[in-house]
């Protein structure tokens, strides 16, 4: 049981003690003591007054003393207005610690049968196009939330849905057509998921010089966009494809297989994964045959165009599209299909989508139509909405082709931790293939923790530049103290010293190193609200508290230097343990720690 948790029984006993009333547990607050002030913990007693009848510094007082009366692990106490602030002995600490270092994944909840069972979304490309910015930061959440919810001890299931199909992917192909001239990635060298897109704006271009072409000839601007002769023929090509003309479905397979090949690429750069992918082509179908079920049973209806909508006025919406006039679905129909075939095979009991905030009308509109199907678990999904990724040059447009490619901006981060590495010359003596490890654990783990520390719902602007740098907020000043770790506890080792697997308990330490064993301790915690949170940043802000505590620590108190052969060797242990706990840490959000740097 952990001390906040005894205090809390305690002070029940205390109310009780001292004025005869009974109190639940959940009233007692409990808060790290501020540092200004003498104390590790801090009860909060204005609860309490309306049972004492006295001031809050005698109540405060009455308290202190039952407890220190009752808990060996509190030494002392003052009272500060309304608030007791509690000194946890030394030996108390030390023995958290050595509990710490004696427990495997130390903070983590190991996965037990019947456990709570969660599939995550996350990726979902088209197939129109390579990933830009805006999907790291989808593919890095989605990521890091599947590795801090398998800590909270959950069955987790990691799937990708591609979409594979529409009138997006319909103009590609178009244009490769018209104006590809057979090029291959092959033929070309270039990359599969970036020649698709190449055609994608290609199709954007010369569907503009059509709308102009349409406006000059004395045709209203809205009704050019409309009947432009590009955008026509990709309609009527989409038509093709879900009849499963041969010709089209042909050219739509190979040009999805070189961009799927295209993906698999990035995705093992970025250093995330998948249990299962699923494909819009396949899930559409069952979601149009559930959309028909639902016309036939009442709860949707048919325009005389054809079109098939839900009614959502009662809950306060308006009526959505699920399928066109001319039979082809939209998303909707896709994700109706997608949800259902999870649910069946999976029997999960959670389902988040990590999509960006403007898709937030579009899940709760999903919830509404599930549940207006009859399908019980429509409550059980959850949309982690996540703002929008922004560079200090403006927003992206893929159509326009001014979007930055994820491809091209991991490969210019290993080229700057490249050469911020050699100008600081920290690697000397690597080999090439030991130096290009470390350079690209330093860049990845840039780019992951600058997106990660920052809440997922806020917006965010992304500085390549900024996220590098060694020191400050970032994931190198966090590695290279993970790096400087490793270093002390080799040179110990070299120099004969003995870091035993548990410090002994009755050493005089600092205020300092007392504070840092209580962020030990608090890990489990912070791993915990991350999993109900869903946030990653949660991780992020922690690992970087504790690494600034550590490195001042490490400043102001010799390790190696340290003659008391004791506290030298709680200090290796102390020093030890934070290392695992930042690897911990960085590992919940995809980050590799290099052993040297």
């Amino acid at each position: 049981m952990s001390i906040e948790s005894i205090i809390k029984s305690k002070v029940v006993e205390a109310v009780n003690s001292c004025y005869g009333q009974g109190i639940e547990e959940k009233t007692v607050q409990i808060q790290k003591t501020r540092r200004e002030f003498e104390g590790d913990l801090t009860v909060v007693v204005f609860p309490f007054l309306r049972f004492s009848k006295k001031s809050p510094e005698e109540t405060a007082n009455d308290l202190g003393q039952f407890l220190t009366e009752n808990i060996v692990a509190i030494s002392a106490f003052n009272v500060v207005k309304g608030f007791l602030n509690l000194v946890i002995d030394n030996s108390h600490w030390i023995s958290v610690l050595n509990e710490a270092v004696k427990t495997d994944n130390y903070g983590f909840t190991p996965l037990a049968e019947g456990a709570k069972k969660v599939m995550i979304e996350y990726s979902s490309p088209n197939t129109n196009k390579p990933l830009h910015l805006g999907h790291i930061r989808n593919n890095l959440l989605g990521y890091s939330v599947a590795q801090i919810l398998k800590a909270n001890g959950y069955e987790v299931i990691k799937v990708n849905l591609v979409n594979d199909r529409g009138i997006h992917i319909c103009k590609s192909m178009l244009a490769w057509l018209r104006f590809g001239e057979g090029e291959t990635p092959e033929s070309t060298g270039i990359k599969g998921d970036h020649l698709v897109g190449k055609y994608y704006v290609k199709f954007d271009q010369e569907y503009k010089k059509e709308i102009e072409a349409l406006v000059a000839d004395g045709m209203e601007a809205d009704e050019a966009k409309k009947q432009a002769p590009l955008l026509l023929e990709a309609q009527e090509m989409l038509r093709k494809w879900e009849a499963g003309d041969e010709e089209t479905v042909a050219l739509w397979r190979k040009m999805n297989d070189w961009v799927l090949d295209g993906f698999d690429i990035t995705y093992k750069k970025m250093g995330v994964d998948f249990d299962k992918v699923y494909f819009e082509s396949d899930t559409y179908k069952k979601g149009k045959a559930i959309v028909e079920k639902g016309l036939s049973d009442g709860v949707l209806y048919q325009k005389d165009t054809g079109s098939v909508w839900a009614n959502l006025e009662a809950d306060g919406l308006d009526h959505k599209l699920l399928l066109r006039d001319d039979g082809t679905s939209v998303y909707m129909t896709q994700d109706i299909g997608t949800a259902f075939e999870r649910f069946d095979e999976f029997n999960i009991d959670e389902h988040v989508y990590v999509v960006g905030n403007e898709q937030n009308y579009h899940f709760q509109v999903l919830s509404l139509i599930l549940g207006k199907l009859g399908y019980e678990w429509h409550d059980k999904i959850q949309h982690l909405s996540y703002g929008m990724v922004e560079l200090p040059e403006g927003k992206m447009k893929s159509r326009e082709g001014t979007v930055v490619d994820a491809d091209d901006l991991m490969q210019e981060m290993v080229n700057t931790a490249r050469d911020t590495s050699r100008e600081l010359g920290k690697l000397e003596g690597y080999s090439e293939e030991e130096a290009e490890d470390v350079f690209e654990k330093v860049a990845m783990g840039a780019l992951k923790y600058f997106i990660l520390k920052v809440d997922p719902k806020k917006n965010m602007m992304f500085n390549p530049k900024e996220s590098i740098d060694f020191n400050g907020n970032t994931g190198p000043f966090i590695q290279y103290t993970y790096a400087r770790i490793q270093s002390v506890v080799r040179k110990a080792i070299d120099a004969g010293f003995d870091i035993p697997e548990a410090a002994l308990s009755n050493l005089n330490i600092s205020e300092k190193e007392s504070f840092l064993i209580q962020m030990v301790a608090n890990y489990p915690t912070v791993i915990k609200e991350a999993g109900k949170e869903t946030s990653p940043a949660q991780i992020s802000n922690y690992v970087y508290d504790l690494v600034k505590e550590y490195n001042q620590f490490y400043h102001d108190h010799p390790i190696a230097k340290e003659e008391n052969t004791d506290l030298r060797a709680f200090r290796l242990v102390l020093s030890k343990q934070i290392g695992e706990i930042i690897k911990s840490s960085m590992s919940l959000l995809g980050i590799g720690v290099p052993e040297r740097m």
